[in-house]
């Protein structure tokens, strides 16, 4: 087993990526366009909270600070946050959504499934067991709508390629390693997510070219949110997550 200070900010990063893109999810509650996908959008956001917080509660007791997954998730400063920018991006419209979800599902459902076959450490091995399973739907989910509205009506499909547009620049950061993924890597806690781009690229280009749209040419992509350098909006979505633990601190239901 790996040092602590090899683990800990490794298993933060994937952490700190679910929570805040269950987060995003869960901001559709009430404001969904059909009630079969206000229970959707719901569900999805649950597995991601429920995936963030196993991982904010292993990462604590390696830490062996007395941090809780509450600690990890409501009391930390913007900075303290390595999630990818994918994630905090705004739900925009629901193609926007949808093709954000498709983006990430697609990387983290093959990370998830490598992971509980080849990872040293036997608590993530248990809890990629379970979430592969959850990413595999959401995969399933978003694809199915990426493609509806992409090949759909002249809106839904202009919609969906604006959303292209705006989303594909933040996706090579999913594949970049930080020092602290490095680390990780090296002691075999985690895979080398640049192994993973092969099938994350056959999975877009098949759900794209059903969707008859076309990826665009991305020079620069977008990154600096495993350093901690986040946009503007991250600074709202904290508000809004962290205000209750902020305003009545250590309060309890």
């Amino acid at each position: 087993m790996a040092a602590p200070e090899t683990c800990v900010p490794a298993i933060l990063e994937i952490a700190d990526d679910c929570l805040i893109l269950g987060h995003r999810l869960s901001e559709w509650c009430g404001h969904a366009p059909i009630l079969e996908e206000e229970l959707a959008l719901a569900n999805m956001g649950l597995d991601l909270l429920g995936q963030a917080s196993a991982l904010y509660a292993h990462a604590g007791k390696l830490e062996g600070k007395g941090r809780s997954e509450d600690d990890f998730a409501f009391l930390r400063r913007e900075r303290e946050y390595r999630n990818c920018l994918l994630v905090e991006r705004r739900n925009g419209d629901f193609a926007h959504t949808m093709l954000r979800q498709l983006y990430f599902a697609a990387f983290m459902q093959p990370f998830w499934r490598t992971v509980a076959a080849t990872s040293s450490d036997e608590t993530l091995r248990g809890i990629a067991a379970k979430a592969e399973k959850e990413m595999a739907y959401h995969l399933r989910h978003s694809g199915e709508w990426v493609i509806r509205m992409g090949d759909g009506s002249d809106e839904s499909a202009a919609r969906m390629a604006d959303a292209v547009i705006e989303l594909h620049r933040y996706t090579g950061e999913l594949f970049m390693a930080s020092p602290a993924r490095a680390a990780a890597i090296a002691d075999g806690l985690l895979p080398d997510p640049d192994t993973l781009r092969a099938e994350w690229d056959e999975t877009v280009a098949t759900v794209f070219n059903a969707a008859k749209l076309e990826l665009p040419e991305i020079r620069v992509m977008q990154k600096g949110g495993r350093d901690g350098n986040h946009g503007e909006d991250m600074g709202h979505l904290l508000a809004e997550l962290q205000f209750m633990q902020r305003a009545y601190p250590g309060h309890t239901w």
